[in-house]
């Protein structure tokens, strides 16, 4: 950007008041590699790419990575915006197109792209000298700030410590935003509703109801009717409680089907039985074969990974629904990494599937035939469940598979919608995870990618979402959850 070029992209007739309207945001590295549309999601705002940014993504192209990818990506974009511009073009901003290859803002793009065309003065403070990548970034947009004083200039950057130093040297830092999923996490639904005391005084004129296949279901009519969504639980929280689904709405009408009692041993599955309200929803989704897509919340111990497992096995190996169990997760360390591991995909991801262990242990001590009959049955589980690794989905699909996501909170939206993409017909595919518990870099409970798949199949017919709320891991384990 050189002094003669228009940093805000406006008429400079224009008055003093409307180019404070518009603003220049300059883009960290890890913004461009955290979204590869970065660049077409600050509507009519202007972009300002440092020189340091540019040679950052140089260093970030090589490798299989999703940053990677991005990185490659976005220099794609960035070329087809310099197709057939000039230096002079490329001096004044090259206008960002109004069609954008992703767009999820509420207007279209109308700002322009400047990139670093001149080397710009640092104006650090001495004790904050300009030789990290950071500092130079910093750099930058201070000597924007003070070359463009009635524009207000942003830096934004998802790294908090720059955020922090930008703070302390005066320039104004935001992180970025335009991928969160979801405004407040509060806000994502529960997948359970309780009626209000007087419900069925005022949905209860012309109620219907009948049977079908053993199945029991209730026709309401009503306000209420309106809040609801697809799959939806709702409950009565009285003596006679009624726990339901919501399987169909038809303008002021809504089709209720009761729910199965998993509580009772008479409908255990694989010797698990619902313990709260809430696991007795959760396996109601998940023994549904009308529903391809579910999604699990809760804390740890509230038994999302052994209840979905034993409705898999069931459904496996009793039912014959699916063909085989598919189990997978991010490879990420609670603690030091433990280097590379030898052997097969299998055996390279068996040490992160502890869980999946654990829980098979209690699955398989309710089978008769002692402790040689417990291992017969372990062998025959291990080969109709698979360990696979997230590295090698791309371009698989999985044809009558019962899949399980867990900790699915530490997968990005992008590599989400990779996995969801690889159902093919006849299979389920359950995410299970704990939003407060993100263990990856740059993501937070309102940019991951459970929070995204919860909102985007929020109210589709073959899908289901439920939070659980108690744990029942043991007193131990609860008292910790409450303290610690």
């Amino acid at each position: 950007m050189t002094g003669k070029s228009r940093p805000t992209g406006a008429a400079a007739a224009k008055p003093r008041k409307a180019a404070q309207e518009r603003r220049i945001f300059v883009l960290d590295t890890n913004v461009l590699m955290h979204d590869q549309t970065a660049i077409f999601r600050f509507e009519e705002h202007d972009i300002y790419i440092p020189m340091m940014v540019l040679e950052e993504l140089d260093a970030g192209k090589k490798g299989l990575s999703e940053a990677a990818r991005n990185v490659r990506q976005i220099s794609r974009f960035l070329d087809e915006l310099m197709q057939g511009a000039t230096k002079a073009q490329i001096d004044c901003g090259l206008p960002l197109p109004a069609a954008v290859p992703i767009n999820h803002g509420k207007r279209p793009p109308g700002g322009r792209l400047f990139f670093q065309t001149a080397l710009l003065e640092s104006v650090l403070p001495a004790g904050l000298p300009g030789h990290g990548a950071d500092n130079a970034i910093l750099a930058n947009t201070l000597a924007l700030q003070q070359k463009f004083p009635e524009t207000r200039v942003t830096l934004v950057s998802k790294d908090i410590n720059l955020r922090i130093k930008a703070a302390i040297v005066g320039v104004h830092a935001e992180d970025y935003s335009s991928d969160k999923t979801i405004e407040d996490a509060d806000m994502l639904q529960s997948g359970v509703q309780k009626l209000p005391p007087n419900f069925w005084d005022r949905h209860g004129k012309g109620m219907e109801s009948w049977q079908q296949q053993s199945r029991t279901f209730y026709r309401v009519r009503g306000p209420l009717v309106r809040e609801w969504t697809a799959n939806q639980f709702v409950y009565d929280p009285g003596p006679n409680g009624v726990e339901a689904i919501v399987r169909k709405l038809e303008d002021e009408s809504a089709v209720l089907e009761l729910t199965t009692d998993y509580r009772t041993e008479r409908n255990s599955i694989w010797g698990v039985t619902a313990r709260n309200r809430e696991q007795n929803l959760a396996l109601n989704l998940l023994m549904d074969p009308e529903i391809d897509f579910v999604t699990v919340l809760g804390p740890a111990g509230t038994g999302k990974t052994l209840m979905t497992l034993a409705s898999g096995l069931a459904q496996t190996l009793d039912h014959n629904r699916f063909s085989e169990i598919i189990m997978t997760r991010v490879t990420i360390p609670l603690g030091e990494d433990i280097g590379f591991l030898p052997g097969t995909e299998e055996e390279k991801m068996e040490p992160w599937m502890g869980a999946l262990m654990d829980n098979l242990e209690v699955l398989t001590q309710s089978q008769s035939g002692g402790s040689w009959g417990r291992a017969a049955t372990q062998d025959l589980l291990r080969h109709r469940i698979k360990i696979r690794s997230l590295n090698f989905m791309s371009g698989r699909t999985f044809l009558n598979r019962f899949i399980i996501i867990d900790e699915a909170q530490n997968l990005t939206p992008k590599q989400m919608k990779a996995l969801v993409t690889r159902a093919g017909p006849g299979t389920k595919m359950v995410c299970l995870g704990n939003i407060a518990q993100i263990d990856t870099p740059y993501l937070t409970e309102t940019t991951s990618g459970l929070t995204y798949v919860v909102n985007r199949f929020h109210g589709w017919a073959h899908s289901g979402h439920i939070t659980l709320l108690r744990g029942e891991r043991s007193r131990l384990a609860d008292q910790a959850s409450e303290v610690l």
